[in-house]
C-alpha cells in the first residue's frame, strides 16, 4: 500500500499502480466456436488499463491507442483470465500501460499466456483538458528495459504516421497497380471518373 509521501511524489514507483483482474470466463462471454470471444477479452484489457493508469495519474484516463493485440491461444469458457497490468513508460500525460493475459484452467491448474498488450492512455483533468502525470520510478532492469522499449515503439509509431502522411500528396496510380499486382485483389478505377 503505498504511504502518503509517495501520494505527494512528482514521480511513483511502478508498483504503486501495479493491477491484477481476474474474471471467470462465462459461456455468455462465449463466440460461435465455443471460445471467448476476442472482444471480451479486449474490453477487460482496456478496464484495467485505465485503472492502472488512473491510480498512476491521479485522474480520469482516455484509451488513446492500443499497440498490437496478438491472440496466442483461445480461452475457455470456465477458465480463469487474470490481466496483469503496469505502467511500462510516461510522458507528459499519457502513460503506457503494458498488460500481460493469462488463462487458467482451473482443473489441471495449468497457465497459459493468452496475449500481451500495450494500451496508451492519457490523463484528463476534471474538465476534460489533458493532465500532466507523475514521473516513473524504475527500480530495475526489467522496468528500465520495458521504458526504454516503450520509447522506441512511441518513436517508431511517430516515424510510421510521418511517412505515411507525407507520402499520400505524392501517391502514384499506377506504380501501385504494379506494386498490388500479385495481391488479392483487382483494380477497376476508370481514370475518366477518377478525375
Amino acid at each position: 500500500m503505498p504511504n502518503a509521501e509517495e501520494l505527494k511524489l512528482p514521480f511513483k514507483k511502478v508498483r504503486f499502480s501495479r493491477t491484477t483482474i481476474t474474471e471467470l470466463m462465462i459461456p455468455s462471454y462465449a463466440n460461435f466456436g465455443g471460445k471467448i470471444h476476442g472482444g471480451v477479452l479486449l474490453s477487460l484489457m482496456d478496464k484495467v488499463a485505465y485503472v492502472c493508469a488512473a491510480k498512476h495519474a491521479g485522474n480520469y484516463c482516455v484509451t488513446a491507442s492500443i499497440d498490437t493485440v496478438n491472440f496466442l491461444a483461445p480461452v475457455e469458457v470456465g477458465d480463469l483470465v487474470s490481466l496483469k497490468a503496469s505502467v511500462n513508460y510516461v510522458g507528459k500525460t499519457s502513460l503506457v500501460v503494458g498488460i500481460r493475459v493469462e488463462s487458467e484452467n482451473v482443473k489441471t491448474n495449468v497457465i497459459t499466456h493468452t496475449n500481451t498488450s500495450y494500451f496508451t492512455m492519457v490523463a484528463k483533468t476534471d474538465d476534460n483538458r489533458p493532465a500532466e502525470v507523475p514521473g516513473l520510478i524504475l527500480e530495475n532492469e526489467e522496468q528500465v528495459r520495458r521504458f526504454e522499449e516503450s520509447r522506441k515503439r512511441k518513436i517508431e509509431k511517430l516515424k510510421q504516421v510521418h511517412e505515411i502522411r507525407t507520402s499520400r500528396p505524392n501517391f502514384d496510380i499506377e506504380q501501385a497497380k504494379q506494386t498490388l499486382a500479385s495481391e488479392r485483389c483487382i483494380i477497376t478505377i476508370d481514370q475518366k471518373e477518377n478525375k
